[in-house]
């Protein structure tokens, strides 16, 4: 399992632990320090089965100064959480072809189950 992770983010902890606690072999992303390319994002989205925008940390003040009145398609997107991930919501669990925002961290228990 790949989590992409923020040690500073105690929702990230809480997740960390389920997977620990559940045995699960882990790869912590720290995507602040290495942030993922654009094909990277590119991927998470289509795991998570989603758009660029359902990942983005909307409550972040770098969106609402600078995105929030924007009208963005999904390649700008692409570009942009890649060039500024501390947009990307979090934690994210990645678990061969599935992966899923662990918000709230709870919902990581029963996706490790399947």
């Amino acid at each position: 399992m790949i989590i992409y992770y923020n040690p500073d983010c105690s929702k990230c902890k809480q997740a960390l632990e389920f997977l620990e606690e559940s045995n699960c072999e882990i790869e912590i992303r720290e995507y602040l320090k290495i942030p993922p390319n654009v094909q990277e994002i590119k991927d998470l989205i289509k795991l998570l089965n989603c758009r660029p925008i359902d990942i983005v940390r909307k409550g972040e003040l770098l969106f609402v100064e600078k995105f929030a009145d924007k009208n963005i398609n999904d390649e700008e997107w692409y570009r942009i959480l890649s060039n500024h991930p501390l947009l990307i919501e979090r934690p994210i669990v990645i678990h061969g072809t599935k992966a899923i925002i662990g918000r709230p961290p709870q919902l990581i228990i029963d996706f490790i189950k399947t």
